[in-house]
């Protein structure tokens, strides 16, 4: 079953963690009023999401109206909707809005063929240009917080160190 969820007005829309460096589940949160949304997704999506939101920036007049830095935490508790798979990205200059469409990830077959019965859930809300540069700063800081990367291979280091390939 899928489920809709639109909103005007985000009142936030952030990023976060739960668990530790090398094990952390990131999740995308958008609230609105009494409403909030909890999304599963990857690190790599939280950074292209943010890349992607600064091109549409630039070309946009600078941003004045930023939300507080405790709007920027998760929201508690915590009840992933779904996981996500698809993103869009537009930004509406009449009403000086971005517009974000958060799709769930479609199931595919031993073949790799999407499931043409199912119906992705989606998440499409409109937030301010403030809102759009704090998530951009936020999941930055969320994205460099896990594992120390190894400066010869560039790879993750875990707790207990690691195999560099450049090393042996």
């Amino acid at each position: 079953m899928s489920n809709s969820f639109d909103f005007d007005g985000a009142t936030s829309f952030t990023v976060g963690t739960i668990g530790e460096p090398g094990q952390r589940l990131f999740l995308i949160q958008v609230r609105a009023e009494s409403r909030c949304v909890t999304l599963k997704c990857e690190k790599q999506q939280v950074a292209a999401i943010s890349q992607y939101l600064r091109q549409l920036l630039a070309d946009a007049p600078d941003a004045h109206d930023r939300p507080l830095e405790n709007t920027m935490q998760l929201a508690v508790p915590i009840e992933v909707e779904f996981v996500l798979g698809t993103v869009g990205l537009a930004y509406d200059q009449r009403n000086d809005r971005l517009v974000l469409q958060l799709d769930e990830v479609s199931p595919t077959d031993e073949n790799g063929e999407p499931d043409p019965d199912f119906e992705p859930s989606r998440v499409r809300t409109f937030i301010t240009r403030g809102q759009a540069a704090a998530f951009c700063e936020h999941a930055d800081d969320v994205v460099t917080s896990g594992r120390p990367l190894c400066i010869f291979c560039g790879r993750p280091i875990n707790v207990d160190g690691h195999m560099c390939p450049r090393m042996n």
